[in-house]
């Protein structure tokens, strides 16, 4: 179908005016396009990843790697999406970084996006790699839904609720709201 823009309208999800690139804790949740199982299992409670979910991991502890001025914080691979947790320090030590800028006292850190953005390129690429030399799973089109949720964690109390959601998200997989039978 065409894009018509007096029925097709995008309206972003961000919250208007925030920076997203300043230091604080970040939940997000990406999910597989038409929410497909391609990364493993659920069984008694527990997530069994297969070699897709296991490489979605390493992508997803490598963003340290990629960007230093952040931590990965607690993550899980669902069969069809992934949560975590990234906490933005905007002074870590950045020496030789691709993330400094023209000048070099001042340092400019990527958004939020722009690190979905890096790990959905990679692990998209490494997939389609390994559907078309190990014979994964395939997908149409693309492996990831257009966008990603995220919620700026504001204090303790949710950082806290949002590791044990994290955590224990494998046990309630058939009352999540992205459980797909």
């Amino acid at each position: 179908m065409k894009y018509n823009p007096d029925i097709h309208h995008r309206r972003s999800i961000r919250l208007t005016g925030y920076d997203y690139s300043q230091s604080g804790y970040y939940f997000i949740t990406i999910c597989t396009r038409q929410r497909r199982l391609l990364f493993g299992e659920i069984k008694k409670d527990r997530m069994l990843l297969n070699d897709a979910g296991q490489m979605i991991g390493r992508w997803w502890n490598e963003l340290k790697n990629k960007y230093p001025n952040i931590e990965i914080d607690k993550y899980v691979a669902m069969p069809n999406h992934c949560h975590g947790i990234i906490s933005v320090n905007e002074t870590g030590e950045h020496t030789g970084s691709p993330l400094q800028s023209a000048s070099a006292d001042k340092f400019v850190c990527p958004s939020i996006s722009k690190m979905i953005q890096w790990f959905k390129t990679m692990t998209t690429n490494e997939y389609t790699q390994n559907v078309k030399q190990n014979h994964w799973k395939p997908f149409d089109g693309k492996l990831w839904q257009r966008n990603y949720y995220e919620e700026i964690i504001r204090d303790e109390t949710s950082l806290q609720r949002i590791r044990e959601y994290i955590i224990n998200n494998p046990a309630q997989w058939q009352q999540d709201k992205l459980f797909t039978p």
